[in-house]
């Protein structure tokens, strides 16, 4: 199993890479670490990143305010 645990930022989120099949594997894991802990989970493919799993708030402040959608 390929992770890469990053150290804290600034506001203190833990982030951590891991494959597609692994993401899978643990896929409830991945989530609750998510929810519970602030976890950011990039998920690679072929060591590349293709997506993350992100805590709401962090998908939340990277949305358009209401007021700016087309």
């Amino acid at each position: 199993m390929y992770i890469k645990v990053r150290p804290c930022t600034l506001t203190c989120m833990e982030s951590e890479e891991m494959s597609v099949a692994d993401a899978r594997r643990l896929f409830a894991d991945v989530l609750n670490d998510a929810a519970v802990r602030g976890r950011i989970t990039y998920i690679t493919n072929r060591g590349r990143r293709v997506a993350a799993i992100v805590p709401v708030p962090v998908a939340e402040s990277a949305e358009p305010a209401q007021g700016e959608h087309s």
